[in-house]
């Protein structure tokens, strides 16, 4: 199955699919708006600000996984996100990052791009994952690397066909 075949939701439920990205270099962020690295929400956001118009796509995937830190949902979790952080980029419905219900999309970014010595599950939020225009996960990156800090690889991405 390829990452463009997998079904998703927007934040208000709608049925959306990732084809709508096909031919974008995409940053895909497992997001918590009550997490202490929700600063992130701000550089991601320039990120959105600085590259949309060269085909970057940043697309925040909220979970409650990780010490119960996004409790919000759908609207009102958005309105956060922008009154708080000034959030634009997409965020889409609440999903599973790990374990038994793991949402399919990161069942695929987990199997291409494994963590730290390899292991697949996701550790905590905003870890991030960089996918190239043909939809090829080329990049993993920690929750502790920052958006400015992976900048220069989104660029290079961004920079090829």
């Amino acid at each position: 199955m390829s990452l463009y075949d997998i079904p998703v939701q927007s934040a208000r439920g709608e049925a959306l699919n990732l084809s709508d990205y096909e031919g974008k270099v995409m940053l895909i962020v497992n997001t918590a708006s009550k997490c202490g690295f929700a600063p992130q929400f701000k550089g991601l956001q320039r990120l959105h600000e600085t590259y949309a118009g060269e085909g970057l796509a940043v697309l925040g995937f909220p979970s409650n996984q990780f010490a119960n830190q996004e409790p919000l949902e759908g609207d009102q979790l958005a309105e956060h996100c922008q009154i708080n952080h000034g959030v634009t980029f997409p965020l889409f419905a609440k999903i599973d990052v790990k374990g038994r219900g793991i949402h399919p999309l990161y069942k695929h970014l987990t199997k291409a791009a494994p963590g730290f010595l390899g292991l697949k599950s996701i550790k905590w939020n905003f870890t991030k994952f960089l996918v190239d225009r043909h939809g090829k996960v080329v990049k993993r990156f920690s929750p502790t690397d920052t958006p400015e800090k992976i900048e220069s690889q989104i660029r290079l991405q961004l920079s090829k066909d």
